[in-house]
């Protein structure tokens, strides 16, 4: 069996590597290299150094994107995984109905980013139209608006990779700690939670690189407004790269930048929370 493995393995792993070197690989190297030059197209190109960078820093809506889309991030990592895993919890009980209610929230998955964002707009504006506002009249609206939006699409989703983690939890652990006087409390800190550990690792994974590269919901919602208070890292990159005459290596500058910047918080939080993982 194993010699038979040994033997295909190249031709089972050859179209997947073509697909991800023709389609990744090298646009990922041409990107790093645009983002060095001043072009309009890829055929004309000159090389300029560091320069797109430079004005990276000096470009106040990239600068204010960066922290909103951070304050973003790290608020809607905070309530989808608490309203995921409070709710998985719920339908981990023994009732009628939890398959029902399962499918009742992850349904908001399957709409697409655009016409969920459409959706909420009307409901929004609808709501504050009795206030004389609409959503783009402060980026606080449009702050909070996005993070419903965001948890309303994402907490269906991550409660079933919580619930898939907590019916893994062998009930044994459960019953020691009944007979051992544990309160619910203790049972849920002591063992729901670091079992589900490798849960928590991915659902925070997703949670965490889904908001910073959120662009469809932005773009529908709020578009950036008002005055581009509004505008996440990914939207301020395409409107650098396409409405901004002679700053398309600075929009490709900004694109290598959030990837590094997404890189290296997705590294970090992954090592971090591997390292409380339980091994079973």
């Amino acid at each position: 069996m194993q010699k038979a493995l040994k033997k295909y393995f190249p031709v089972f792993v050859l179209p997947t590597m073509t697909a991800f070197i023709i389609f990744f690989l090298i646009p990922f190297i041409l990107g790093l290299y645009l983002s060095l030059c001043d072009f309009t197209t890829v055929s004309d190109t000159r090389f300029i150094g560091i320069e797109n960078f430079q004005k990276i820093w000096g470009d106040s809506t990239f600068v204010h994107s960066l922290w909103f889309t951070a304050l973003f991030a790290g608020a809607s990592i905070v309530l989808i995984n608490v309203l995921a895993f409070a709710v998985a919890l719920f339908l981990t009980k023994q009732f009628r109905g939890t398959n029902f209610f399962r499918t009742v929230f992850f349904m908001p998955n399957l709409i697409g980013g655009i016409v969920l964002g459409y959706i909420w707009q009307l409901i929004f504006n609808g709501i504050l139209a009795y206030y004389s506002k609409t959503l783009t009249y402060s980026a606080v609206y449009g702050f909070w608006g996005l993070l419903i939006l965001m948890c309303w699409q994402q907490v269906g989703y991550m409660m079933i990779i919580y619930i898939a983690g907590l019916q893994s939890i062998p009930a044994d652990l459960y019953e020691a700690a009944r007979i051992d006087g544990a309160t619910p409390s203790q049972r849920l800190s002591r063992i729901t939670i670091p079992m589900s550990m490798p849960a928590i690792t991915i659902c925070t994974f997703l949670t965490l690189t889904n908001s910073f590269k959120l662009f469809d919901q932005n773009l529908a919602l709020t578009a950036g407004q008002p005055s581009d208070k509004t505008e996440m890292l990914a939207l301020n990159i395409v409107h650098t790269f396409y409405n901004r005459i002679g700053w398309e290596g600075v929009g490709q500058a900004k694109a290598v930048v959030f990837f590094f910047i997404v890189a290296i918080l997705v590294i970090s939080q992954l090592k971090m929370t591997r390292n409380r993982e339980v091994q079973q």
